[in-house]
């Protein structure tokens, strides 16, 4: 089966409808590597006290507020890069997290670049800073448009739906926002970052 590019009304609604649906599409990186997504979380803005959008925009968040389709990647904790898809519409905060992938393409590169910590597949991506540092995405990445891939990043659907009940639980570090059963992941998928 062909795989086709993810068009802008797919990305173009509530960030709780365009999470479950992104699992098992594919993360296409700059250099051909490439995983399937397994594991997601959604954020909103304002009423949502976990999100980056939750006080409104700043420069660090600015691509969150920006049109849908594109890629919303930050730095956390001093050393960590996470990768987001945004959703709704301009001017609205919601994106997704990708919390993690199972390896596909350019495995021999993911492991270069996760170096020793990496001894199996599962250590590659199975975490949102793993599958970035894994696939070379950081902050040079963010505001990238996944629907025309101007920077060589997009998300294909390769003919594997979505699973027809993922799992669902509460979303993972949060303190604030903690309580909302935001992150969906594909069942038994050995890849997710935590059951």
């Amino acid at each position: 089966m062909t795989s086709r590019k993810l068009d802008r009304d797919f990305y173009a609604r509530g960030a709780l409808e365009v999470a479950p649906e992104l699992l098992n599409k594919v993360l296409m990186a700059p250099d051909g590597r490439t995983g399937r997504i397994v594991e997601v979380e959604a954020y909103r803005g304002a009423d949502d006290p976990g999100s980056h959008g939750f006080r409104g925009p700043t420069r660090r968040n600015a691509t969150m507020f920006g049109p849908p389709g594109h890629l919303y990647v930050y730095f956390t904790y001093g050393m960590h890069w996470c990768a987001n898809v945004v959703a709704e519409t301009a001017g609205v905060a919601a994106a997704v997290l990708l919390r993690a992938l199972t390896p596909l393409d350019g495995l021999d590169a993911m492991y270069a670049a996760r170096g020793p910590v990496a001894r199996r597949d599962r250590d590659l991506c199975s975490g949102p800073a793993k599958l970035t540092q894994a696939l070379g995405i950081d902050g040079a990445l963010d505001g990238s448009n996944l629907i025309t891939a101007d920077r060589s990043v997009t998300i294909v659907d390769d003919g594997t739906p979505p699973p027809p009940d993922p799992a669902v639980t509460l979303r993972i570090g949060l303190t604030n926002g903690a309580d909302l059963p935001w992150r969906f992941h594909v069942p038994d998928a050995p890849d997710v970052s935590r059951r």
